[in-house]
Parts: structure tokens; C-alpha cells; sequence
């Protein structure tokens, strides 16, 4: 699938956008007499998603599935470590200077302190410019540089600039480092990202071994949890949908060999 395609489906098929062209259009119908249940209906649909636990139900599933995976000992083996790209911000980064970073944050923090624990480790670096809309620039540059500040020998340092997606991260990181037979490579990215990831990367030919983090949630007791902003709901709801419609749709595509990847 084409990638300006598929990012359009994605932009389409998120709830708060769906339900905002509800709105939109219930409006414009009623000019005709038609049009006012879906826009109540739209409406109601933003308070519930907004409001309600359903964003933390949804990605509980995603956080829960590689979360009994037990990170590496100090004295463990760990050749690689692969940072997915996600959490910084290239065109902030470009316009401010420094690494400007979202709330997927954890993924270069967590990052980094497993590879301080492991120095002989390569360190890896997956991410291109994946905007669709909205101008974006690739930020490998002002994240190698946080990571050399931070302690990080630059010769271990390896960084792969060219991906769009996690396809790509999957497939363009594999021909960059090319793994070798009973190595211990570690994929940090966000915990309800991981079963995607890893789905992606096996299928890549790359026996990755997920390290999960940035949680969303605090566990099975958040399914009863209310947000305090429709935003924030909202959010969590597009999040978790957008993940689960990235495993279905990679599954058909036949990028990979499960549905709902698992340890």
C-alpha cells in the first residue's frame, strides 16, 4: 500500500476525526430536515471517548502482551539496542535546536539508560520524516547528539533515517546492521506498540527481544479510570485504534505472520 495512501486511511479512520465529520455533516444535512441524530450522535460519541475509561481499555490489550518480559542483568548479553523512532520532534528540533521530544519521551530516557547498563552495545537509531500533513523533518542528527552529550560513544552509534513507518523501520534496520545468528538485539519502543513492532520485525528476519516502555496505563485497574479532559481521552482512544488497525492491516498485507504477536 502506498504510503501517502495508507497514512490518509489512518488520518480517516481515527475516532475523534470520525466523529468530528459526524458532526460536520449531521449540521450540513439539516438544512434539509436531516442530520440531527448524527450529529447528537457524534456529539455523544466525543463526551463518551473523551470522558470514559473505553481509550484505556482499548490499549491495555497492547501494554499487557509483552509486559511479563523480564529486562536484561547488568551481566546479560546485549549486542544491540534499537531506539524506534516516534518520540522526538525533527521540526521543532530544526527550528529551536537541541532534541525536542513528545510524550513518547521514555522511548530515548529508557533508551539511553539501557545502554549506559550495557557499553559494549550498539545503539541504533530507526526514524525518518513520516509526516503526511503536516511539515515534518527527520531529527537523527539532534538525537545523535543527545546521546553522545549523554555519554554515548559515538562509534557505537548507528542511525537509520530514510523510514516512514514501522515497516520500514523493520525492514531498512535489518539491511543496516544485518544481525548475526545468536545475537541479542533490544527494540525500545512504547509498550502498546511492542506487539506491532515486534510482529514487523520477525517478520523482517530480525529476532528482535521487545523492551517495552512509555505505559499508558498503570495496569488492568485503569480499565475504570475516567480522564479529566476530553483530550486526553480522545488521545487515548485514537492511539489505540490506530495500533490495532496497524496489526489488522499489516496481518493482510502479509507483513506479519501473526495477528497479535506475543512473547
Amino acid at each position: 500500500m502506498p504510503f501517502a495512501i495508507s497514512k490518509l486511511l489512518g488520518l480517516l479512520a481515527a475516532p475523534s476525526s470520525l466523529l468530528i465529520l459526524g458532526i460536520l455533516w449531521g449540521l450540513w444535512r439539516i438544512r434539509r430536515g436531516k442530520g440531527a441524530g448524527l450529529a447528537w450522535a457524534s456529539a455523544a460519541g466525543i463526551l463518551i471517548a473523551g470522558f470514559s475509561p473505553i481509550g484505556n481499555v482499548l490499549i491495555l490489550p497492547l501494554e499487557q502482551r509483552f509486559a511479563s518480559v523480564a529486562p536484561p542483568l547488568a551481566t546479560d548479553r546485549v549486542d544491540g539496542i534499537i531506539l524506534l523512532g516516534g518520540f522526538e520532534d525533527g521540526w521543532v528540533s530544526a527550528g529551536r535546536g537541541g532534541l525536542g521530544l513528545n510524550e513518547s519521551a521514555e522511548r530515548v530516557t529508557e533508551g539511553l539508560r539501557l545502554a549506559l547498563r550495557h557499553p559494549n552495545a550498539k545503539v541504533v537509531f530507526t526514524g525518518g520524516a513520516g509526516g503526511f500533513i503536516t511539515g515534518r523533518s527527520e531529527a537523527s542528527g539532534p538525537v545523535a547528539e543527545f546521546l553522545v552529550e549523554a555519554g554515548i560513544a559515538r562509534e557505537r552509534l548507528v542511525l537509520e533515517n530514510q523510514s516512514r513507518n514501522t515497516y520500514e523501520n523493520a525492514v531498512l534496520t535489518r539491511e543496516l546492521v544485518k544481525p548475526q545468528p545468536g545475537e541479542r538485539w533490544y527494540i525500545v519502543t512504547s509498550a502498546f506498540h511492542i506487539p506491532r513492532s515486534m510482529g514487523l520485525f520477525r517478520k523482517a528476519g530480525f529476532d528482535v527481544i521487545a523492551y517495552p516502555v512509555d505505559y499508558r496505563t498503570r495496569g488492568p485497574e485503569d480499565v475504570t479510570r475516567v480522564f479529566e479532559r476530553i483530550s486526553q481521552g480522545l488521545m487515548r482512544v485514537d492511539a489505540a485504534v490506530n495500533e490495532w488497525i496497524g496489526l489488522f492491516a499489516y496481518r493482510a498485507l502479509g507483513r506479519m505472520d501473526d495477528l497479535f504477536p506475543a512473547p
